[in-house]
């Protein structure tokens, strides 16, 4: 079994099931939900990072590489997760988020202290670039009462690391590995391709100084590093990196096989084609015509590159996928299992977020009160600052905020949706219908193991080329996977119309592999219909 057949679930392990009432989720409740995961069919999970954190990025600001924070449970419990894990056929996957740690880590508190070791595990400088970081503001902050000024791309309490420095890389190795000890045969590498930067950082008016630091051919090289000192070792390591603001032929590079870099690669360019203007504190329908282009170019250029994607639709970070792209309202399950279809027929590795499997939709929260996001009280204030009235800012908020998908989820119609018997970090959102209690027999969860039980039993799917097709219809987003004379093509109507085709000559005398209607009228596709043909 390789990666091209697996599917992985994410598990955003805050929202999870609270197992002590503090309302909080914590391993002990994954422990206690993992034959559900094994009944859907998934081969591994990744968490969110669950080391010690000061919190102020929810949990990627890590102050600890090496222990469990004490709100998530015990080393011991995620030991007993790894091995029950295993039981039921489940690997893990964690988050390694290299590229900076807490300003409250013992590397950084010792580079305050004066300690020059440690001082240049950072990005320490006299004068600050015109760099801004990506939450807002500089990137730079004072570094102490020195004089100088540490980088910061992100929150100004993670500290970027040097990895030019080898003591740097090898301590990181290091974690991989400690964490490879445990059982671990999965990483997810937040923002890895921001790693290599210069030895001198130089300003750059142009897209904020992104230029300077993201996909650095240097970034090559450590990946290769990384990959020989740790995972490489393990034939059934399963590795993805994020990639911010990347390119395809980047992508290709960090997931080729002869490359030895990673498995695969996540990239977000199809989730901001409801960005007006590019921005995403906005209100705007989505652009269909832009959002297939997205999926070939990226699905033909990997293919013919043989890089490989990690596809998603969901995740900690975006709104619910259902409510962006499908009109939820009268088309919640054909749109969820449309939505499905379209990435677990496709070539690459197909990612399901925690609740996608039962179609969870976005709360329907009523104030701002309700929110807990840093970035989503910020962009409030700073809608409110650019003329938009209170009711116009909370609308946008509603639609774009990253609580959105953080709502615990649903397990039945119970007070907390089940997830809680104290008071969630994190208000529920509609768990009265949607819930697995109520799903799990139902259309949504069982068209998402059907999926996975396909990805895993025909080579067709799990390895077969992309071609796009239908590339000039309205509405319907398809494509042509092939495998050793075998051709599968695959339509999805992203419309809640009925709408019209002609079905390739070629496939006339095919079979139906999967359909999400019961039924399938010739040259017709109907609302948020997705149907496989094989021959």
């Amino acid at each position: 079994m390789t990666f091209k057949n697996q599917v992985i679930y994410q598990i955003y392990p805050k929202s999870y099931l609270d197992t002590t009432g503090n309302g909080v989720g914590d391993l002990r409740g994954i422990i206690s939900k993992l034959d559900y995961l094994a009944d859907l069919g998934i081969d591994m999970v990744w968490l969110n990072p669950i080391y010690p954190s000061p919190q102020r990025d929810n949990g990627y600001d890590i102050s600890d590489y090496v222990s469990i924070d004490p709100v998530f449970g015990t080393m011991s419990d995620f030991e007993e997760l790894i091995q029950e894990g295993k039981k039921r056929g489940i690997d893990f996957m964690l988050d390694m988020v290299l590229n900076h740690v807490s300003t409250e880590h013992e590397w950084f508190q010792k580079a305050l202290a004066g300690d020059s070791y440690y001082q240049d595990f950072f990005f320490i400088q006299d004068e600050p670039t015109d760099w801004v970081s990506k939450f807002g503001g500089s990137a730079w902050a004072p570094f102490g009462d020195t004089g100088k000024y540490y980088l910061h791309l992100f929150d100004v309490t993670q500290a970027d690391l040097n990895w030019r420095n080898e003591n740097v890389r090898k301590e990181l190795f290091d974690v991989v590995n400690f964490w490879r000890e445990k059982g671990v045969h999965g990483f997810r590498f937040d923002v890895i391709n921001l790693i290599g930067k210069d030895a001198l950082l130089k300003s750059n008016p142009v897209n904020e100084g992104k230029p300077e630091y993201t996909d650095k051919p240097l970034t090559h090289d450590y990946l290769q590093m990384l990959n020989a000192a740790s995972f490489g070792k393990d034939a059934e390591s399963v590795t993805v990196g994020e990639m911010s603001s990347t390119t395809i032929d980047n992508c290709i590079l960090y997931s080729r096989p002869d490359r030895q870099e990673l498995s695969m690669t996540f990239n977000f360019h199809h989730l901001k084609v409801d960005y007006a203007n590019a921005q995403k504190w906005t209100k705007s329908p989505f652009d269909f015509a832009q959002l297939k282009h997205l999926f070939h170019t990226w699905g033909e250029k990997m293919s013919e590159g043989q890089g490989w994607n990690a596809l998603f639709w969901n995740n900690h970070d975006q709104p619910r996928a259902i409510n962006r792209f499908i009109d939820y309202k009268n088309f919640r399950v054909k749109g969820a299992t449309m939505l499905a279809a379209s990435i677990h027929l496709s070539r690459g590795t197909p990612y399901i977020y925690m609740g996608e499997e039962i179609g969870m939709i976005d709360p329907d929260f009523k104030s701002m009160s309700d929110y807990v996001d840093v970035e989503s009280v910020n962009a409030y204030q700073a809608l409110l600052d650019a003329g938009h009235t209170p009711e116009q800012a909370f609308e946008i908020i509603q639609i774009k905020s990253r609580d959105n998908s953080r709502t615990p989820m649903q397990w039945d119609n119970t007070a907390n949706a089940g997830f809680s018997t104290g008071t969630p970090w994190l208000a529920t959102g509609n768990h009265a219908e949607i819930n697995v209690e109520n799903e799990q027999s139902g259309e949504v969860y069982q068209f998402y193991k059907q999926l996975i039980q396909l990805r895993k039993s025909d080579q067709l799917i799990s390895d077969g080329t992309y071609q796009a097709a239908y590339q000039d219809a309205e509405h319907i987003y398809a494509f042509i996977r092939e495998f050793e004379g075998r051709q599968l093509l695959v339509l999805t109507n992203f419309s809640n119309q009925v709408i019209d085709f002609e079905l390739l000559a070629d496939f006339v005398d095919s079979e139906i592999l999967i359909n999400n209607y019961a039924t399938y009228q010739p040259n017709q596709l109907q609302p948020y219909q997705a149907i496989a043909f094989t021959i």
